[in-house]
């Protein structure tokens, strides 16, 4: 609805100056798929247009019409209402060039192994036609299954979480890209599936410490809570993870995972361990690498 601070706006750039003004006003939290209010504000009245989320030049001028000034300026007043996710409103986030159906039953996806990934995690990686099993603990949404799936295409991918709910949604998602048939969804706590041994592990599991939940923006703390707690030190998952692994790895095989800022806490942890720290548009101190080889040797 039009109110005196919006009655004059007519085209995409003022609605776009609007809506990051209004943004910048409201103090909002970013970081769910943009990390500024430029951006945040250029996909959702891209979205609310119906127009490609990565092209906005090209529509700058173009007036709108009453019922998409309608709707527009409805999803950015939501936006700064509700305190929720842009992903959450849209019910939609993208890794890469990966769309997902998203909703408040699962964290937005916003993982650095889905970069990794579009590489075939090369060159740990050397074959990546002969990758067979490959496992996403923690799955979430079910993106990371998914962009297994995709980067390593004779691979039988299983997932995990403890969530019935988050699993739902991987459901949907899976059936969306018609992988129903090499993407098993298993519900249970982080490893599933004992006889099979993997040739690569993923997991963007919880891992925000205590001290930092109790700290958390509105935005994040609309995410489910058991999506992002690690507990006290940010590592009971990751603890679980590294010291299970082996008995779930192939002699060959990799484990790759995700842990936020807890990179000093983790090498803490495990001062014996060769983490190799992979290299993400963000930096190299987010998501490590360990080989079957090397767990076990240190895990005996």
């Amino acid at each position: 609805m039009a109110t005196e601070d919006t009655a004059h706006l007519r085209t995409v750039r003022d609605v776009l100056r609007y809506a990051v003004s209004s943004f910048n006003r409201a103090d909002l939290s970013f970081g769910h798929g943009s990390d500024n209010a430029y951006d945040e504000a250029a996909y959702l009245v891209l979205h609310s247009l119906s127009l490609p989320i990565d092209r906005l030049d090209p529509f700058l001028d173009a007036a709108l019409t009453p019922v998409e000034m309608a709707a527009t300026l409805a999803l950015i007043g939501a936006r700064i209402e509700k305190r929720l996710p842009a992903a959450y409103l849209t019910n939609e986030a993208w890794l890469g060039e990966f769309r997902f159906h998203i909703d408040e039953r699962v964290i937005v996806p916003r993982s650095h192994i889905g970069e990794l990934l579009r590489e075939q995690l090369s060159p740990w990686i050397t074959a990546p036609d002969a990758v067979e099993h490959a496992l996403d603990l923690c799955t979430g949404s079910g993106c990371l299954a998914i962009l297994l799936a995709h980067a390593f295409p004779a691979a039988q991918v299983d997932a995990t979480d403890l969530s019935g709910d988050a699993l739902d949604v991987a459901r949907r998602n899976v059936s969306d890209y018609g992988l129903q048939d090499r993407v098993r969804l298993h519900q249970c706590d982080v490893f599933a599936t004992p006889e099979t041994r993997y040739d690569v592990i993923v997991s963007n599991p919880p891992y925000v410490d205590a001290e930092a939940m109790a700290a958390l923006p509105a935005e994040y703390r609309a995410e489910p809570s058991m999506a992002l707690s690690g507990g006290e030190d940010g590592l009971d998952i990751i603890r679980r993870i590294i010291d299970e692994a082996p008995a779930h790895l192939a002699p060959e095989g990799i484990l790759v995972v995700e842990v936020g800022n807890d990179r000093p806490a983790v090498e803490k942890a495990y001062p014996e361990l060769p983490f190799v720290w992979l290299a993400t548009a963000a930096g190299e101190d987010f998501v490590f690498l360990l080989a079957a080889e090397d767990l076990r040797g240190f895990l005996r």
